[in-house]
């Protein structure tokens, strides 16, 4: 199967800056991803960590385990163009899929305002597929605070995040042709994590 063309930090998340203590949960009734995971999912998070991109975009990443994304279950939350569109604070965003992210042979369609908040979840431990992610395609997260994307940040008030969600997340492949209404390809995934930055030691990729 052909891999999904992705841009962007969304698949290449640096640790970077966090030592991944936070409160939070993902759940569906239903989790769909072909050849990976039909049934009930509860992702149980122990590892919160935060990452910024010259004050223009935040990463933040909501996992079990501390391992790398590669090798294990996680939910990645993509959010950009902060300098001009910032998420406000106790209104519903709407997430769509992340700029980049299309599906091979699928016409591209400039989107003069695309989603400014993109959500990947991902089940590489769970499911060790070639291709165990699936994206927002529909829903809404609130943002009840965010970090202020600072690396040096010392107002604890800017350091915390704390956000509610409810997508619907699909392989966009899988959406092509008929399948963009068979309700049986997407599934409804909501989820709640709250946690501070805290800055610890960069990654380090050589020794």
């Amino acid at each position: 199967m052909t891999s999904l063309v992705r841009l962007g930090p969304v698949a290449l998340f640096a640790l970077g800056c966090t030592v991944g203590e936070g409160e939070g949960w993902v759940k569906s009734d239903r989790l769909f991803i072909e050849d990976c995971w039909t049934g009930s999912f509860d992702l149980g998070p122990d590892f919160f960590a935060g990452n910024s991109f010259r004050d223009e975009s935040i990463t933040l990443r909501i996992q079990r385990g501390d391992n790398i994304e590669e090798l294990s279950d996680g939910l990645v939350i993509q959010i950009t163009e902060l300098k001009t569109a910032r998420p406000p604070v106790g209104v519903p965003v709407e997430v769509g899929m992340p700029v980049g992210v299309h599906a091979p042979g699928e016409e591209i369609v400039y989107d003069p305002d695309p989603a400014t908040v993109s959500l990947a979840l991902y089940l590489h431990d769970s499911c060790h597929a070639q291709n165990g992610t699936v994206y927002s395609v529909d829903g809404t997260i609130t943002f009840l605070s965010l970090w202020s994307g600072d690396l040096n940040e010392d107002n604890a008030d800017q350091r915390l995040t704390e956000a509610t969600f409810d997508a619907t997340f699909a392989d966009p492949r899988l959406l092509l042709g008929g399948g963009a209404n068979d309700p049986d390809l997407s599934s409804r995934v909501t989820g709640h994590f709250r946690f501070f930055f805290q800055r610890g030691q960069p990654a380090q990729p050589f020794q």
